[in-house]
């Protein structure tokens, strides 16, 4: 547990070992107030802390290695989930998972990228790094979702989508720029749900929505920061700047009004409390898919090329 203790975190840490270590004692000793006021103090300096982040520290919590990933979610918000495996032209790719499932009364195609929580299931899911072939599974689902007029829901958290040298040669930037044609232009609703990762075309391949989300703690930029650093400065020494350059954390994108909303976590991050986080995002995506549901597959249509065409700033 140690282990994942980032280093913003160590002095919240100390002083909750040290009450801890003083609860021992708590029936010998008349040391209530003592606790008690530990125990207040550690609830000042988690708000001092937490709210104060730097761009980088949001960066690390994103990819905090404890945090809920996409099956979390879908197995704690969601019912009979049935996930569809396999793009129909070359494999499975176990990086991007997906299925129907029902979030109360809505019945939704969920889709998203899922990483490993140990060395053999990184490997199994390929480090939520997906393939061609997982771009292709996603848009086989979408598509299936809009035969059966069911609106679909993507999660996010990738570092990028898989470099590597069969990715390209099957196809990598060809599967992600099919999926934001064809996103732009599906029939049914789409809500976007960054929830860790949101690392470049890998993030991008389907992030195409009518509504763009972000957890609290989680980052999306066409880069990360260490791939920035190396580029600009020639050493990945230089991530925290490059961190700030970037403007990634979801407070920047809400005011560069690429996304349009941000989601709270549980105080310390989303690791902190699964539950309650999954909850959140529940209640977030009923009120999204009740407002969606309504309008008319055109008008969404319609309405998704505008949200897109408005962003970036441009002169002529």
């Amino acid at each position: 547990m140690a282990s994942n203790i980032l280093d913003f975190e160590k002095p919240i840490a100390e002083l909750e070992n040290k009450i801890r270590e003083m609860r021992k004692y708590e029936d010998n000793l008349d040391i209530k107030e003592e606790i008690s006021s530990l125990e207040e103090k550690v609830v000042k300096l988690k708000q001092n802390i937490y709210e104060n982040l730097t761009r980088w520290q949001r960066v690390q919590l994103a990819r905090h290695p404890e945090r809920p990933y996409t099956l979390d979610y879908i197995y704690m918000m969601t019912k009979n989930f049935i996930e569809l495996h396999g793009d129909r032209q070359y494999r499975d790719d176990k990086a991007i998972v997906g299925g129907f499932a029902s979030i109360d009364e809505y019945k939704v195609m969920i889709i998203g990228q899922q990483k490993g929580r140990d060395t053999k299931s990184n490997i199994y899911r390929n480090f939520g790094m997906a393939n061609p072939e997982g771009y292709r599974k996603a848009l086989r689902l979408m598509k299936l979702a809009e035969k059966f007029n069911k609106p679909v829901i993507t999660l996010i958290d990738t570092p990028g989508a898989y470099p590597g040298l069969e990715a390209e040669q099957n196809g990598q930037a060809e599967a992600i720029a099919r999926n934001l044609l064809e996103m732009s232009r599906l029939k049914v609703p789409i809500i976007v749900v960054i929830i860790g990762e949101g690392a470049s075309g890998g993030a991008l391949g389907i992030a195409v929505g009518d509504r763009i989300l972000m957890l609290e703690n989680t980052w999306y930029s066409v880069i990360s920061p260490e791939s920035c650093s190396s580029i600009l400065w020639r050493s990945w020494e230089y991530k925290e700047q490059a961190a700030e350059a970037l403007k990634l954390t979801a407070v920047d994108l809400l005011e560069q009004k690429i996304i349009d909303k941000i989601i709270p976590e549980p105080l310390g991050g989303a690791h902190k409390d699964h539950n309650k986080m999954a909850e959140t995002l529940r209640n977030e995506l009923k009120s999204e898919l009740a407002a969606l549901i309504k309008i008319k597959p055109e008008k969404l249509i319609q309405n998704r090329l505008e949200k897109f065409g408005k962003m970036g700033v441009y002169t002529e």
